[in-house]
């Protein structure tokens, strides 16, 4: 449970929240654990990912994006999640974002037609517009072998699966950006 300093907000946060039934009809996927405490903010993840997909070193063609925040000196790699429920591909007209064999979202660029609902859609900026082919790129996990992890030096991106040993990876890994946003992490819940 996370509690919200400035007006006592009180919100409970379950990564796993219907996890149970949803893998009883899905494979277990793999998902990119990111340890903030690790993150230096160098940006190789998303050269890394922008040459891995288009062969060019262009940090607005990655399917990462490095959010930084200097003031508080937060750094924030903001990634596709592979939520259970993708909004991203609920909102899709065309039905361009699919599920492949593993269970991991990607775009199908010969479908999509850049109208921007996926993105609109993504609460935690995953999902954004190629700004040469005007259509949607999100994180396919690069088939299982991701470029952005392979490129940190820090050990900072990881592939890791969507089983609950995966989940409280990730979450672990976020709870400094939680802590310098003032938004408390309760005792025993790490």
């Amino acid at each position: 449970m996370y509690t919200t300093k400035r007006n006592n907000l009180r919100a409970n946060y379950t990564f796993a929240w219907g996890l149970t039934e949803y893998r009883r009809n899905h494979p277990v996927k793999d998902i990119l654990a990111i340890d903030l405490r690790l993150c230096t903010g160098c940006r190789s993840c998303e050269l890394a990912c922008s040459i891995a997909h288009t062969r060019s070193f262009n940090p607005k063609r990655s399917r990462i994006q490095i959010l930084k925040e200097e003031v508080r000196n937060l750094v924030v790699p903001m990634v596709c999640l592979q939520c259970e429920r993708p909004l991203c591909q609920e909102a899709c007209p065309n039905g361009a974002i699919v599920e492949n064999k593993h269970g991991v979202l990607y775009v199908d660029s010969e479908i999509c037609i850049g109208c921007m609902n996926c993105v609109t859609a993504c609460v935690y900026g995953g999902i954004a517009i190629d700004p040469v082919t005007r259509r949607a790129i999100k994180c396919d996990l690069c088939k299982g072998d991701p470029a952005c992890a392979k490129a940190c030096q820090y050990g900072a991106i990881s592939l890791s699966t969507s089983e609950a040993g995966g989940l409280n990876q990730r979450r672990r890994g976020v709870v400094p950006a939680f802590r310098t946003l003032g938004i408390q992490v309760e005792e025993g819940r790490e």
